[in-house]
C-alpha cells in the first residue's frame, strides 16, 4: 500500500472535451476572441471581390474604410478612386490606407492629389525614415474593407488589372479569395483599421475610429475570428502550427509564395505520415520567377512525406486560405513565410462553420482540377503528373511516389519574402555540407550558383576592395546613427518620465513638519 494520497488511479479521469480545449487553444494563440452572430459569404477572384466592394462603397452613408498593400494607378484603380471620390464628395467620411513598398511605381502622385482634393483623407504605411531603416522590414500587407461598421471585406486581392485580367488579348486574371462579413464581426475590422491607421497618422490611438459598444447588431449564425496580425507578435505563425497539429482528417492549403519555416514543414510532415490528407497548392508561374530555385527546394521533404502538392495552371494563384476538417477555413492577406509570420501587418478571418467549411472544399477541389500535381520521380526528384484529376470526394487516396515524372517547373515569391529565402538557403547550406545526396537537381543548380557568387565576391573584394567597403561603411554609418540618435530620444524620454513620477510623488507626500 502506498501511503500519502488517498486518490485512486485506478479508471482515468475525465478528459476535457475536445471542441473546448481547442477553442480555447484558438483563442490564445490568436489574441482574438470567436464572435458569433455573424453572415459571410465566400468570395472568389476579382470578377466577384471587386463588384461586392464597389456596391457596398456606393452604398455607405457614414464612413468608408479602405486598406491595401498596393493600389495601382490603372483602370480597376481609377474605377475605386471615383467611387470614393463620390462618397467624399457626398459628405461620407471616406480614409484610405496604401503600403508605400506596395504601391512604389504604381499609383501616381496625381492620382492620391485628386482623391485628397474632394476630401478623402489619405495615408502611406512606413514611408522611408532616415532615422528609422528598420522600418524597412515592417508593411502593411493588409486588405481590409469596412463600410459604415455594418459590412466589412477581408482578401488577399489588392487594386489593379492584373485580378481581372484582359479578355481581349486572352490574359487571364490572377486567382484570389476573399469573404464578406456582416455582424459583430465587423467591429473587429474597425479596430485593426483604426490601429494601422494611427500608426500611419503618428498617434499612438485614434479613439473617433474605433467601433461603438452596441455595433452592429447580430446578422446570422456564424462564429468567426478576426486574427489581426502585427509584427513580432507570431499570431497566425502559432495558429498555422496549431492547425497543422489539430487536424485529425483534412488540411487543405492555398498560398502564393510558400517558404515554410523547418519546423511549419515538419509540422506538415508529421501530419501527412499520422494519416491526415495534406494538400498544398501553389502558383505554377509566379512574378518574381529568379525566386524559383530558392522556392523549389521546400517541395522535395513534402512530398517525401505524403503532403500532395500541386502547381496552378492560370496566370498566378494569389489566394491565400487553408480548409481543415471540414470545419475550419482561413482566408486573408498572410502568406506562409516569415515575412507575413513575423515581419508585416496582416489581416485574416478564420471562419468556425461546416456550411462554410464546405464551401471552401468545394472551391479547392475546382482550383485542384486546373493545376497539376507534383510527384517525385524514380530517382527521387520533383516532376509534374502526367494526368491531374483530383478524387472529387474529397478522399485521400495518394499517388504511388516514384511512378509518374515529367519536366520540372518553377514556382516564385515576392520581394518581401526575401527573410524566408534567408532560412532556404541556410537549410540548403547545411544540406550541403552534411549530406549531399539528399539533393535534387535543382538544389544543385542552386548551390553551385551560390558557389560562383560567392567566388565572384572574394574576387571583387581581392582586386577591389573599395567596391564592397564602401557600400557597407555607408550602411554601418546610417544604422549607426539611426540608432545613435534613437537612443539618445529614449533616453530623454526615460529622464523626463523620472522627472515627472518624482514631481507627482512630492506633490501626493505630506509636507515635513516645520521646525
Amino acid at each position: 500500500m502506498v501511503m500519502g494520497s488517498s486518490r485512486r488511479h485506478d479508471r482515468p479521469g475525465p478528459v476535457c472535451d475536445d471542441g473546448a480545449w481547442l477553442e480555447r487553444a484558438f483563442s490564445r494563440v490568436t489574441g482574438a476572441p470567436l464572435v458569433g452572430g455573424n453572415r459571410i459569404r465566400l468570395l472568389q477572384d476579382g470578377f466577384q471581390n471587386y463588384p461586392a466592394w464597389l456596391r457596398s462603397i456606393r452604398r455607405a452613408e457614414r464612413t468608408v474604410h479602405f486598406e491595401t498593400y498596393s493600389f495601382s494607378d490603372d483602370h480597376v484603380g481609377r474605377v475605386f478612386a471615383e467611387a470614393f471620390v463620390a462618397k467624399a464628395r457626398e459628405g461620407v467620411s471616406v480614409r484610405l490606407i496604401y503600403d508605400w513598398v506596395g504601391s512604389l511605381r504604381k499609383a501616381s502622385r496625381r492620382l492620391w492629389r485628386e482623391m485628397e482634393d474632394a476630401g478623402v483623407e489619405i495615408r502611406c504605411f512606413n514611408r522611408p525614415h532616415p532615422l528609422r531603416p528598420h522600418d524597412l522590414l515592417h508593411r502593411d500587407h493588409r486588405k481590409l474593407l469596412s463600410v459604415d461598421g455594418t459590412i466589412g471585406y477581408v482578401a488577399g486581392l489588392c487594386v489593379g488589372e492584373c485580378w481581372v485580367g484582359d479578355p481581349a488579348n486572352e490574359v487571364s486574371p490572377w486567382r484570389d479569395t476573399g469573404v464578406e462579413i456582416s455582424g459583430p464581426a465587423v467591429a473587429g475590422l474597425e479596430r485593426a483599421f483604426a490601429a494601422i491607421w494611427a500608426a500611419a497618422s503618428g498617434h499612438r490611438r485614434v479613439t473617433d475610429l474605433l467601433p461603438t459598444p452596441d455595433a452592429p447588431p447580430s446578422a446570422g449564425p456564424i462564429a468567426l475570428r478576426v486574427v489581426a496580425g502585427e509584427p513580432r507578435t507570431t499570431r497566425m505563425l502559432r495558429l498555422d502550427y496549431l492547425v497543422a497539429a489539430a487536424a485529425r482528417e483534412t488540411l487543405w492549403i492555398t498560398d502564393p509564395y510558400f517558404a515554410g519555416t523547418t519546423p511549419y514543414i515538419q509540422a506538415l510532415r508529421a501530419a501527412a505520415r499520422d494519416g491526415v490528407d495534406v494538400r498544398l497548392l501553389v502558383p505554377g508561374s509566379s512574378d518574381l520567377p529568379f525566386l524559383t530555385p530558392i522556392s523549389l527546394a521546400a517541395y522535395r521533404p513534402l512530398l517525401e512525406a505524403g503532403v500532395r502538392t500541386y502547381q496552378w495552371n492560370g496566370l498566378m494563384l494569389h489566394a491565400k486560405s487553408s480548409v481543415t476538417d471540414g470545419e475550419w477555413g482561413r482566408v486573408g492577406s498572410t502568406n506562409l513565410n516569415l515575412a507575413s509570420w513575423l515581419g508585416n501587418y496582416e489581416l485574416d478571418v478564420v471562419v468556425h462553420d461546416r456550411q462554410f467549411a464546405g464551401d471552401m472544399q468545394r472551391m479547392y477541389l475546382e482550383d485542384l482540377a486546373g493545376a497539376t500535381e507534383l510527384v517525385l520521380d524514380s530517382v527521387g526528384r520533383r516532376g509534374r503528373s502526367r494526368v491531374n484529376r483530383p478524387p472529387q470526394d474529397g478522399s485521400a487516396n495518394r499517388p504511388n511516389v516514384g511512378r509518374r515524372r515529367s519536366a520540372l517547373t518553377g514556382l516564385s515569391r515576392r520581394t518581401s519574402n526575401l527573410a524566408c529565402g534567408a532560412v532556404r538557403i541556410g537549410n540548403a547550406f547545411g544540406s550541403a555540407m552534411s549530406d549531399p545526396r539528399s539533393f535534387d537537381f535543382a538544389e544543385d543548380r542552386f548551390i553551385v550558383g551560390a558557389g560562383l557568387l560567392l567566388l565572384g565576391l572574394a574576387v571583387v573584394a581581392w582586386f577591389s576592395p573599395r567596391t564592397l567597403t564602401i557600400p557597407a561603411s555607408l550602411l554601418s554609418t546610417w544604422f549607426g546613427v539611426a540608432l545613435l540618435v534613437r537612443g539618445v530620444a529614449m533616453s530623454r524620454e526615460a529622464r523626463r518620465k523620472q522627472l515627472v513620477g518624482e514631481i507627482n510623488e512630492s506633490q501626493r507626500s505630506p509636507a515635513a513638519p516645520k521646525c
